[in-house]
């Protein structure tokens, strides 16, 4: 089989690559011409751990291709993924969508047979058929299916959530659709996968109606952890306690200074608008968005309150500006929010994440970046850990005491143990347990 992804971001990568990897031909195409010459390079422009291993393999195979000639892509493909960007639109909210729909035109345009076009972005319900309507307007002689094959792949772990998913999810409703989706994810048959075949407005909603469970679930356990510092609690007893039952479960239940990332955010604030739009609003989710958006800012206040009240004057040691650790993605991150908070307070920040320095540097001004973790924490009154990355979890504390002025953590992530801290001689703020 041959299938053309239109889009080489992080979504058409990974998802062109691992198809390839079930031994499928692939056409990346992209109009960024820089960005197609770094691929056939071999050089990946986004940091996901495996990807530059599987895009070589496949890639020196012959089976996975990179080009800007969307002609060539597109003629004689068996399928065409459309997996451009859909960032939320200036001034409304709403999910822009003015890339999926160049992309059908553009499809439209070239397809010289039956192929199933199949939206893998994150698109609101109703998009697939304004896509068939599109295609079908410009081309009424042609034969065609859309198909909604939504992406649940986490930054970190993309390659094995592909391989390896909880389910796959595809909204189409003619029988010779359904056949070519099967054998493009035969290869997942093999590992009883469940496929979920729906309605293309099911489909669509089931991507956002899960992202937006999981962005209530990390909202819910972020709102328990300030009950829990009030009361004297500890917030980690209380997500094991609720977590062990089955119709809860336990991910997804770690508080933190609220959820970023490249879906989260969007998809939240899309759903909200898309419902508003049908008359249907959904007030939890309106909650959840309204909520996350104050914890930023409340975390900032958290970090002035551990250094006595006030920064001004004070350098800060930042730990981790992604979103998340083993990306290199800073899209709504909380360090966006909290970084510029201390800095209009008057403090001075010294930052350090290991793999998204680059991604930062065009975010966030007048920040020090520092090499290591420890060169971070030199002559700083505090250290503050905002993404827990694997190698901010046993940091030496008789070091750390040397490097900072004074011996003051504030973990936002609760790496470490409120009772070792203490016990090092530091003065330690967490989230939702009793900071000893």
């Amino acid at each position: 089989m041959r299938i053309a992804m239109i889009g080489t971001g992080y979504v058409g990568l990974v998802s062109g690559a691992c198809f390839s990897e079930f031994g499928i031909d692939v056409v990346c195409v992209d109009r960024d011409e820089k960005k197609i010459e770094r691929l056939k390079r071999g050089e990946i422009p986004i940091f996901e751990p495996g990807l530059d291993a599987l895009v070589k393999t496949n890639a020196d195979a012959g089976r996975l291709t990179f080009t800007t000639d969307l002609k060539s892509s597109i003629a004689g493909a068996d399928a065409v993924f459309i997996a451009v960007g859909t960032p939320s639109r200036r001034g409304d909210g709403h999910a822009d969508l003015s890339y999926v729909y160049g992309a059908a035109m553009d499809i439209a345009g070239h397809l010289t047979g039956y192929a199933v076009v199949v939206t893998k972005s994150t698109v609101p319900v109703g998009t697939g058929r304004q896509v068939e309507r599109i295609i079908r307007a410009a081309r009424p002689e042609l034969e065609f299916d859309v198909a909604s094959n939504p992406e649940f792949l986490r930054e970190g772990s993309a390659i094995n959530d592909f391989m390896r998913p909880d389910r796959v999810v595809i909204g189409c409703e003619s029988e010779r659709a359904r056949e070519v989706m099967r054998q493009l994810y035969r290869a997942l048959f093999l590992i009883e996968t469940p496929i979920l075949f729906t309605k293309l407005e099911t489909s669509e909603i089931i991507k956002y109606a899960a992202n937006t469970f999981l962005a209530t679930k990390i909202t819910f356990i972020n709102e328990m952890a300030d009950l829990c510092e009030k009361v004297g609690a500890d917030v980690h007893d209380v997500a094991r306690g609720i977590g062990l039952d089955g119709r809860i479960g336990k991910k997804f239940l770690h508080p933190g200074p609220g959820y970023g990332g490249s879906c989260f955010p969007k998809d939240t604030l899309a759903l909200v608008k898309t419902a508003q739009d049908y008359g249907a609003p959904l007030r939890i989710i309106e909650t959840v968005v309204a909520v996350n958006e104050k914890r930023k800012a409340a975390m900032a206040e958290k970090i002035t309150a551990a250094c006595g009240g006030d920064v001004k004057g004070k350098t800060i040691a930042v730990l981790g500006l992604t979103f998340k650790p083993n990306t290199d993605d800073m899209r709504d991150s909380p360090s966006l929010v909290i970084v510029p908070a201390l800095q209009a307070a008057g403090a001075t920040v010294r930052a350090y994440d290991p793999e998204g320095t680059h991604e930062a540097k065009k975010l966030l001004a007048d920040v020090t970046y520092a090499t290591d973790a420890y060169d971070a924490m030199k002559g700083a009154d505090a250290v503050v850990i905002l993404t827990e990355w694997n190698q901010f979890r046993n940091l030496d504390t008789k070091r750390m005491k040397t490097l900072l002025k004074v011996p003051v953590m504030v973990d936002l992530r609760n790496v470490y143990s409120p009772a070792d801290m203490k016990a090092a001689g530091f003065s330690y703020t967490c989230v939702g347990r009793p900071s000893l």
